[in-house]
């Protein structure tokens, strides 16, 4: 079941914190960092995101959470992450899809490190694109993915 967080509370930022740091620590190692920007992130910066978080609950847990970001027309995907007791049971498929269909938006973009090739592959079975490669100041190389709105419609 996908249900929308209320990342404002303490609770839920905390579960939310979770699911991150356990999901993006397996991330750096797949990449071979362990400067990691989004290991960074605290349960206070999740409390006070603007963003919206969605969750797939799975036996009363929190299994997945993806964080989205509309900006007029553009869907922004910011984070997609699966607790790993969960990994290859199709749960970010399942929240990519809610979020595609959810929301009207003209185009939806996301972000990732061009080593991180489960989840390019992922999206791009989600008919997402890379449009655009570059090296942020921390140093790992990242692709950004996009889809038009007519394609996944």
């Amino acid at each position: 079941m996908i249900k929308k967080l209320n990342n404002s509370t303490g609770s839920a930022a905390a579960q939310i914190f979770t699911v991150f740091q356990n999901s993006y620590k397996i991330e750096a190692q797949l990449i071979g960092t362990l400067n990691f920007p989004p290991l960074l992130r605290s349960v206070k910066d999740i409390e006070n995101s603007k963003t919206q978080f969605y969750g797939f609950i799975e036996n009363k847990c929190l299994a997945g959470v993806i964080e989205i970001d509309l900006k007029g027309e553009q869907l922004e995907i910011n984070s997609l992450t699966v607790e790993p007791n969960y990994f290859k049971k199709g749960i970010a498929s399942k929240l990519i899809n809610h979020v595609l269909g959810a929301f009207n938006f003209s185009v939806a973009k996301v972000e990732t490190a061009v080593v991180n090739l489960p989840a390019i592959n992922l999206y791009k079975k989600h008919g997402f694109v890379e449009y655009k490669r570059w090296t942020p100041s921390h140093g790992i190389e990242k692709l950004a993915l996009s889809v038009s709105c007519s394609l996944v419609n």
